[in-house]
């Protein structure tokens, strides 16, 4: 049986192209709150609950970051993201949330002080790496490795200054990946270059993590390509 093909007339493409235009402007006008703050983007899975270790560690961070008076950015859902939020929120400094429109699971969770949300998740993952100075990865799912190789082929092509950080915060989580990719795309396979494997910083230490992420400067180029 043949699918019925679904036809989008002029209007709606227009319609749909207004909507990215319209949230790609909130999106930018939202920045502008940020200029002269310190930013960092924490991303992680939405699945690990208060009480995890994880989530704990990521709570102990947003609340270093913000006692350095370094404003704490995620997007805005549950898990790790409500967990570094939190830790920010309660020491008193810039807890943002970057959150997406979904129709199930993701919600903003109560720890945000500032938000904005989306529709389109390319439009949010601009924002959230427009925002940030740095940028801090927990474990998590597709959207959390979207976002990490978002970043990471944005700092290879020379769009993000490749000063800007990018810590990985669990080595058994990370480190199986980096020798998936040494092993697979770099040396069997030559798809990756060896040397592209050296824009990240991976530990087990949130101080690590911090020490590293609070040397930013409040003025830094971000990146050029939108």
């Amino acid at each position: 049986m043949r699918k019925k093909r679904i036809i989008i007339s002029n209007s709606e493409y227009r319609a749909r192209v207004s909507r990215m235009s319209e949230e790609l402007r909130k999106g930018f006008d939202f920045l502008e709150r940020f200029e002269r703050d310190r930013v960092v983007t924490i991303f992680g899975s939405a699945q690990i609950a208060e009480g995890h270790p994880i989530y704990n560690e990521a709570m102990a961070l947003g609340r270093m970051l913000a006692e350095e008076g370094i404003t704490v950015v995620t997007g805005g859902g549950p898990g790790i993201m409500e967990a570094a939020n939190r830790g920010a929120d309660e020491a008193g400094g810039r807890s943002v949330g970057i959150n997406i429109y979904l129709k199930v699971q993701e919600r903003q969770n109560q720890y945000v002080n500032e938000s904005i949300g989306f529709h389109y998740f390319f439009a949010r993952k601009i924002i959230l790496a427009h925002i940030a100075q740095a940028y801090i990865y927990f474990p998590g799912g597709f959207g959390t490795l979207d976002e990490f190789f978002e970043i990471s082929t944005l700092i290879s092509t020379a769009k993000i200054d490749k000063k800007l950080p990018v810590v990985l915060i669990g080595k058994d989580y990370w480190e199986t990946l980096r020798r998936w990719l040494q092993k697979t795309p770099v040396e069997k396979y030559k798809t990756v270059a060896k040397n592209k494997l050296d824009i990240w910083t991976t530990t087990d230490s949130i101080t690590e993590a911090f020490e590293i992420v609070k040397k930013i400067p409040r003025k830094i180029h971000r990146h050029e390509s939108i």
